[in-house]
């Protein structure tokens, strides 16, 4: 798996993916810590994340979406089906990839605590925590967009699934279904923002993320038995 992890962080850096994703992510980054925090004279680091997690939905298919739908259109499925690796360390691979590529984007933003620090006194407490919980949340949204990749060959596809299922988990939930709200993944995010770690969020993310890790894994499997 650590080889298949390699592999495919590489690949976003010997492409344009990961600089333009890392590039976006800090740019709006930056003019939302200028608008949310400087401009108001907040020392709050947490409030950038809040808007972040909009910037998240849009974003994140840039890493998800290509995961499986590039390798069934260039017809090199077959060789990643065949390979002697199980479909498990593929999949994880694939996943954590992503999920380091975020991570990196995230460290960036260290450079706007520190310039918090020179203005005030940002809690490092609720700042550690917020930014915990959002990559909770990045790594529920690729795995999500990992899955919506395995189930179709069209890049944009994938992308346009996983960005409406963000939006309805986010925009939707409350006018579905009022438990459906109360785990809808950018509300139990938002519960980070005051700096207090709740075990039935933390356990809420992890088991979606696991859940469409599953999922691929077995469309990816059917696929295999199919070939």
């Amino acid at each position: 798996m650590w080889a298949i992890i390699k592999k495919e962080v590489k690949s976003y850096f010997l492409s344009p993916i990961g600089y333009v994703f890392v590039g976006l992510f800090l740019l709006l980054a930056s003019l939302i810590f200028y608008t949310d925090i400087l401009v108001s004279g907040s020392t709050m680091f947490s409030y950038m994340f809040s808007s972040l997690t909009i910037v998240l939905m849009m974003i994140v298919p840039l890493l998800t979406m290509r995961m499986f739908s590039e390798e069934r259109k260039e017809g090199t499925e077959q060789l990643l089906l065949t390979a002697p690796r199980s479909i498990t360390s593929i999949v994880l691979g694939k996943f954590f990839a992503g999920l380091i590529v975020l991570i990196i984007a995230v460290a960036f933003t260290a450079i706007h605590y520190i310039i918090l620090m020179t203005l005030g006194e940002p809690n490092l407490k609720t700042s550690l925590v917020t930014v915990f919980g959002f990559i909770l949340l990045g790594a529920a949204f690729i795995s999500f967009g990992m899955f919506a990749s395995s189930i179709t060959e069209n890049q944009i596809i994938a992308a346009i699934i996983s960005v409406a299922f963000y939006l309805i988990t986010w925009l939707g939930a409350p006018y579905l279904s009022s438990s459906i709200e109360a785990i809808g993944l950018v509300n139990m995010f938002n519960r980070f923002l005051n700096g207090q770690i709740a075990i039935q969020e933390i356990v809420a993310f992890v088991s979606y993320t696991i859940v469409f890790i599953l999922l691929t894994i077995m469309v990816m499997q059917r696929r295999k038995s199919v070939k």
